[in-house]
């Protein structure tokens, strides 16, 4: 008898501490609509995040950097300038981006993130491995769309909702939208013939390019230029091989640069002064601190981007003072204090 009442006390304290653990589960989780439209449980309180490509991991560390569980790979010297040490010194957990790059799943699981924050790719492909990848390690799964500018403002007024950061996530979204705002009567000003013919140029030797549909070139046509390549994108990824003759041919009225390499080495180059753009000095290199301000990888420096650019080709049209704009710019966004000397070496002025 005494043995029965034991067994059935023991079976009823198991049943309450099942039904509390539950309740308590239930308690810290919450339900929320990513910007895929799927709804997701994520923890109620949220201290570590696994990012799974560069973009939504740039978003986070405008928004709240502490809330990053690690970085996507380690930060060149220029890079880490202008970013929190303590940010650099989270371990590299690799993700989902370029080609071929993975997690590394075991450091991933060691900093026991709450969820992983990736960019909702409309193509699908690397959305699934991702989403598989995540029920394997038991984490859930919150989309950003990022797809295009405009969205950033969403993206931050998103994300300051579901870490509890509000007013962060809209003063960010604001000030987004008012940079946008600046150029965009300012472009749709110029006629179709008269905008900026221009050559994206990657690659020591210049000869990568992106077209002129893709996301890595957006900024372009944001910016009232016109890219001389005109196609669509193969992939994702981008980085369309061209000929010299194709861009002798094309004879850009500018050339955007991401590798000083290849910017210092057009100005010296026989074949490449025949380029307009080259003989005119008007080879742009683009900023890059601390993240690139055009593209590889995207992220909300090509807001500030979007302005320097516009003021690159059209300065008569938008004449903006970019020393104050970058100050501006890093002080809201990164958190850093500029002097005028250390935005104009940004800058490359």
């Amino acid at each position: 008898m005494r043995t029965g009442m034991l067994v059935r006390r023991l079976r009823f304290l198991f049943l309450v501490l099942v039904l509390g653990a539950m309740c308590a589960v239930s308690a810290q989780a919450r339900e929320i609509v990513d910007m895929a439209g799927r709804s997701v449980t994520i923890p109620d309180k949220n201290t570590k995040i696994f990012c799974a490509s560069p973009p939504p991991l740039y978003l986070l560390y405008a928004l709240d950097s502490s809330l990053a569980a690690g970085l996507n790979f380690a930060f060149t010297a220029q890079e880490t300038t202008y970013l929190r040490p303590e940010f650099l010194n989270l371990p590299v957990l690799g993700g989902w981006f370029g080609q071929g790059q993975t997690p590394n799943l075991e450091t991933v699981m060691a900093v026991k993130p709450d969820f992983i924050l990736a960019w909702y790719w409309h193509q699908g492909a690397a959305n699934d491995v991702i989403e598989k990848t995540a029920q394997t390690l038991g984490l859930p799964v919150v989309y950003v769309r990022l797809d295009t500018l405009e969205q950033y403002a969403q993206a931050f007024e998103f994300l300051g909702q579901i870490l509890r950061r509000e007013e962060r996530g809209r003063t960010l979204a604001r000030e987004t939208r008012r940079m946008l705002a600046e150029v965009e009567p300012v472009v749709a000003a110029i006629p179709a013939e008269k905008r900026t013919s221009i050559y994206y140029a990657q690659g020591v030797d210049g000869l990568k390019t992106e077209c002129d549909t893709s996301v890595h070139a957006e900024l372009i046509n944001l910016a009232g230029g016109k890219n001389i390549r005109s196609c669509q994108t193969r992939d994702a990824f981008g980085m369309e091989a061209v000929s010299v003759e194709e861009i002798l041919n094309a004879d850009p009225e500018v050339i955007l640069v991401k590798e000083a390499t290849f910017a210092q080495a057009s100005r010296t180059s026989p074949i490449w002064n025949h380029v307009r753009a080259v003989r005119n000095d008007r080879v742009l290199l683009i900023p890059s601190s601390p993240f690139n301000w055009f593209d590889r990888p995207p992220s909300f420096m090509r807001i500030l981007g979007l302005c320097w650019l516009a003021n690159q080709l059209y300065p008569d049209r938008y004449p903006k003072d970019m020393v104050t704009e970058t100050r501006n710019f890093y002080r809201l966004f990164l958190d850093v204090n500029l002097s005028e000397a250390q935005a104009r070496e940004v800058l490359g002025q």
